[in-house]
């Protein structure tokens, strides 16, 4: 069983990309969804507030983990990928990293060590495009895209296969480099 995440800043094509990775690898691969998305398409709301922003990444932490498993125990699934990880929500945390691994009782290594590579997406907002998404839950300015690209990419570039796709001006150069990367790994 294989688990890989496919992750990246906001509007870097992974949802997309995920849609037509699971068109080409077929048989023996599931898409376990992005977690954040399901609470907030089913009325979830946000807030700034500090307190409300922790209990958001700590559910989504959960849900995200729980999807996950539900995925891997399907008996006709070798990999499973997966739209963002359990490490996402340290960019969103309000707080610093020794406070996110204490509230979700978790360590960084533990953490990297759930998934055997990690697929980075770069957000286009970082190559100067603008960011658009087919997700009408994301409503990060480019601004807010690029840092959370950045805090995203500083965290999950400890794993010992992490594989970075640069944003291009081309997507299908960036899903043809994405599915080279899974392949690799399965």
């Amino acid at each position: 069983m294989k688990r890989i995440v496919i992750t990246g800043g906001p509007g870097g094509g992974k949802t997309t990309a995920l849609d037509l990775f699971k068109r080409e690898l077929k048989n023996g691969t599931s898409i376990a969804p992005e977690a954040a998305t399901i609470l907030f398409e089913n009325g979830y709301q946000r807030s700034d507030e500090e307190h409300h922003l922790r209990e958001t990444q700590i559910s989504i932490y959960n849900l995200q983990k729980s999807l996950e498993e539900i995925f891997i125990s399907n008996a006709n699934t070798t990999t499973v990928l997966c739209d963002r990880g359990s490490l996402d929500g340290l960019a969103y945390w309000p707080g610093d990293n020794e406070s996110f691994f204490a509230a979700i009782n978790s360590t960084l290594e533990e953490e990297l060590s759930r998934y055997e590579a990690v697929i980075f997406f770069e957000s286009g907002a970082c190559s100067g495009g603008d960011l658009k998404s087919n997700n009408p839950y994301r409503n990060e300015s480019n601004d807010q895209a690029r840092e959370l690209d950045h805090k995203l990419r500083t965290v999950w570039s400890q794993h010992p296969n992490f594989y970075f796709i640069k944003s291009d001006d081309s997507f299908i150069s960036k899903v043809i480099k994405g599915l080279e990367a899974i392949k690799s790994q399965i």
